[in-house]
């Protein structure tokens, strides 16, 4: 399946300032840039980085000019695998890989040991399977509201908790502290998904379990299998879209996916409530 994804972001640049952005599709199986185009007006020198781990890509812009606007334009193939979740099972803290042992820690927006005791009273008897992940995730679809507003770039899982009411990112980062809290490895994701409206950066968040990770989308706007991965980490600290150093401020900004064949506009809403494994 093909999308047609990217974005339009502008800003004013008082004075000179540095850009770091995550807004291209990452290098990962299951996951093929065709195409892509990265630019800048005024057209500037852009530093890369790609995270061997995650795939995920970062470009560094040092600009002193008054205005800045980024556009990404891409055509990725993706094909998700999409599992039957019987018989999957959660690893005891013993048996995990200790590269995993990052994701299944407290972190600075996922603080998974304030949240240790709602967890266990929520899901601790169910059986360690995906069923577990799976209703946390149907549990926050729940408990939360999804309102536009409430919350900020400080607002963590243990504030979504009480609040109860936040936007994509603070679904995934309760889900993310939820999992942890049951000693399940758990992960942020950013990505473009095509059929997410209004439109713009989604997030969602994976659980390790046996030897892959499982994407969940608690605020069910998005099918896992129309997902186009931006970037992964402990939490939205690490891909956020764009990290600024200086005075720059967003004055406009457009995210688009679109699906680029027959096949793709009608294949993801089929697997809305479906596993869909990554790796």
């Amino acid at each position: 399946m093909k999308y047609h994804v990217g974005c339009t972001l502008e800003y004013a640049v008082p004075s000179p300032s540095v850009f770091v952005f995550n807004v291209t599709a990452a290098h990962l199986p299951g996951q093929t840039v065709l195409y892509e185009d990265f630019s800048t007006a005024p057209e500037l020198p852009i530093d890369h980085y790609t995270d061997p781990a995650t795939g995920a890509r970062y470009h560094r812009i040092d600009t002193g000019a008054p205005h800045l606007s980024v556009r990404y334009h891409a055509t990725v193939e993706i094909a998700p695998q999409v599992c039957d979740p019987a018989g999957v099972f959660a690893d005891p803290p013993a048996h995990l890989s200790l590269a995993d042992f990052a994701y299944v820690t407290p972190s600075r927006y996922c603080q998974s040991d304030l949240l240790m005791r709602l967890a266990y009273r929520e899901f601790g008897t169910l059986p360690r399977t995906h069923a577990q992940p799976a209703a946390v995730a149907d549990w926050i679809h729940r408990n939360v509201d999804y309102l536009v507003g409430m919350t900020t770039p400080l607002t963590s899982a243990f504030d979504i908790a009480t609040s109860r009411a936040g936007v994509c990112r603070d679904f995934a980062h309760l889900g993310i502290a939820f999992c942890r809290a049951l000693n399940i490895p758990a992960r942020f994701v950013s990505a473009y998904a095509y059929d997410l409206w209004p439109r713009d950066f989604h997030a969602v968040f994976e659980a390790r379990l046996g030897d892959r990770w499982y994407l969940f989308d608690p605020t069910r706007q998005a099918s896992p299998g129309g997902l186009v991965r931006i970037g992964t980490g402990r939490d939205a600290a690490d891909v956020s879209f764009a990290s600024i150093f200086g005075p720059a401020m967003m004055t406009h900004m457009d995210v688009y996916a679109d699906a680029g064949d027959a096949e793709s506009e009608s294949a993801p809403k089929e697997w809305r409530d479906r596993a869909v494994s990554s790796a």
